[in-house]
């Protein structure tokens, strides 16, 4: 394939969903994501798409939202990986909600196996997902449908979860900051996603490394609500991610990384959390905008890195907690 005919399929490929990564480029257009590389920037240098981390997206600063076809056929295999990790966090007998997200529903097919879960959702795909579980109680909440990603939205929605308490959230995106949070390009989402935090005592973030340092329009989580973030591996040219993660983790995020024997490197000590680190006491998460409260005697000091161990749940994969370099 001519360099004119790349260039003219990664841009109607950008068009068409709003934000595509390298590797999905590279693997349409039958090249090495080098290649494709240097096909962005030429577009990019005529205006014609912006460049983020490890992808390219519509021009204009902010992303617009894909609908769920296009974004089913986005990074799959780190969905896949992401949600493989993220469900070993999850454990018998918890009540849970699940956002809307095609990574949050690979996440919601691995919770069909967890007995005694309680789920509730504002996503029919997550729902969808969690139906023939015998084991697994689905609570939807009401609300309006919104037939681009499959959600039920609006007042309804955000009122069937006033009073409700769970143990986690486990949400999705449309782009992810260390300075911003979570955010995505719908006002009625955000605002369910929101709600969504509030009945939780910790969030768990799902994005992949192609999310890292893009922006939208509607913030969802800030940055100092986020308990954890799991995300892919990101490409060893990609330099801007890990960058992105460290800055995440010096704002106490606690980073897990799916995928092969090269998790994100920091600054910092690297060390693995057990099963039994993470079943500690609930924590209330604060109201957005606010800081988490830190242990008595703690001060403002940075977060201590918790015992090293395993996690037994999810093989070939490594949980990492990068340590804050500064507050």
């Amino acid at each position: 394939m001519f360099a004119a005919e790349r260039r003219q399929l990664i841009l109607e490929m950008v068009r068409a969903n709003g934000a595509v990564s390298l590797r999905e480029l590279a693997r349409v257009v039958q090249t090495s994501e080098v290649t494709v590389r240097r096909d962005v920037r030429a577009l990019e240098a005529e205006g014609l798409l912006d460049r983020r981390h490890g992808g390219a997206v519509l021009p204009g600063g902010f992303t617009r939202e894909s609908g769920f076809p296009q974004k089913s056929h986005l990074a799959t295999a780190e969905k896949t990986a992401i949600a493989d990790l993220a469900a070993g966090f999850v454990e018998e007998g918890e009540a849970i909600v699940v956002g809307a997200g095609t990574t949050t529903q690979e996440l919601a097919r691995r919770l069909a196996r967890v007995p005694g879960l309680t789920v509730v959702t504002n996503s029919l795909l997550v729902a969808q997902a969690l139906a023939h579980a015998n084991r697994v109680e689905v609570v939807m909440t009401g609300g309006t449908l919104r037939g681009s990603n499959y959600a039920l939205v609006g007042s309804g929605a955000e009122q069937s979860l006033q009073g409700l308490r769970v143990s986690r959230a486990f949400l999705s995106g449309s782009g992810l900051t260390a300075e911003r949070g979570l955010s995505t390009s719908n006002m009625l989402s955000a605002s369910v996603d929101r709600a969504l935090v509030q009945a939780a005592g910790e969030v768990v973030v799902l994005a992949d490394h192609t999310k890292l340092g893009s922006d939208t329009m509607f913030q969802t989580v800030p940055t100092d609500v986020i308990t954890r973030l799991v995300t892919d591996e990101p490409p060893g040219h990609d330099d801007r991610a890990a960058t992105e993660l460290q800055a995440l983790a010096d704002q106490g995020v606690q980073i897990a990384v799916a995928g092969g024997p090269g998790a994100v490197q920091g600054p910092g000590q690297l060390g693995a959390e057990s099963a039994a680190d993470r079943r500690g006491p609930r924590r209330d998460v604060p109201l957005p905008g606010q800081r988490r409260n830190h242990p008595p005697g703690a001060g403002g000091s940075a977060p201590q890195l918790r015992p090293a161990g395993t996690l037994s749940e999810a093989p070939g994969s490594r949980v990492a907690d990068l340590a804050p370099r500064r507050r």
